[in-house]
């Protein structure tokens, strides 16, 4: 059997190298009562590659600009990342450069706010091969674990976007607990 990666027996702060994956598609509901539309949802999951901590973030769509919305969220609870890793799904590489662009625009006319969260980020980014989906498997279990609680919790059930957040947040403590 092969070693195990650094990132993964290496003590340090969790969160410190981290796996990110999406999970869905979930409906939510754009209000509450009768009549009201659905709309498709997602659940973005970071977990810490040290010590499998979960951290649970729901976005609308699987575009770059909500991708963000969800790591910023992260970073801002869990502290910055040394190393993230991600599979090839199209957002991930295109969050990956959104937030590189930024960081090389940052000496322009940017908030001073977002400057400082850039400069003292210093992310590295890291895709697993193309061809290898069982690098990612750490944060595939993390996919499972918490598909299985939603199905369990909710069933049939459509939630709007606030319950569904609430709902998260208790599966992410009892799946940290």
């Amino acid at each position: 059997m092969g070693s195990l990666p650094d990132a993964h027996v290496t003590p340090c702060k969790p969160f410190l190298n981290s796996g990110v994956d999406f999970a869905g598609p979930i409906d939510l509901r754009l209000s509450k009562g009768r009549g009201c539309k659905i709309q498709k949802g997602y659940i973005a999951i970071f977990i810490c590659m040290v010590t499998k901590a979960i951290h649970i973030e729901i976005v609308t769509s699987l575009n770059t600009q909500n991708f963000i919305a969800a790591f910023k969220p992260f970073v801002a609870r869990r502290g910055h990342c040394l190393n993230i890793w991600s599979d090839n799904g199209t957002n991930l590489p295109a969050g990956n450069k959104e937030l590189r662009k930024l960081f090389d625009k940052s000496t322009e006319n940017l908030e001073s706010e977002i400057k400082n969260i850039l400069v003292n980020d210093g992310t590295t980014w890291h895709h697993i091969p193309p061809s290898a989906p069982h690098f990612g498997g750490l944060w595939e279990a993390g996919v499972k674990s918490i598909k299985f609680h939603l199905k369990r919790i909710l069933g049939n059930t459509t939630l709007t976007y606030e319950e569904m957040s609430k709902v998260t947040s208790q599966i992410e403590a009892c799946l940290n607990s």
